[in-house]
């Protein structure tokens, strides 16, 4: 159901719309490709052959790659709903 001045299903459309863009910017991620490493390219530790199995091209062990993951933050995005003055700060 639409309001105002949109057509019926404009709604859902935008909807199906923001779920088909995050879908390929998912898609479009890098990953991994190549000969994965035998050894840790941080600490030197051995990477587990199952591990290299799994993910072709892998490069850091699992606890080098969880503290990498943890000390990630990602930007804010913008704040469409809050005022001009909000967005300036």
């Amino acid at each position: 159901m639409a309001g105002g001045w949109a057509r019926d299903g404009a709604v859902e459309e935008q909807i199906e719309a923001s779920i088909s863009d995050e879908l390929a910017r998912m898609k479009a991620r890098k990953t991994p490709v190549g000969e994965s490493l035998t050894h840790c390219a941080e600490c030197d530790e051995p990477i587990p052959e199952a591990r290299r199995a799994a993910l072709p091209g892998v490069k850091l062990c699992i606890d080098c790659m969880q503290e990498r993951d943890a000390a990630y933050k990602p930007r804010p995005g913008i704040n469409r709903r809050g005022s001009k003055d909000s967005q300036l700060r």
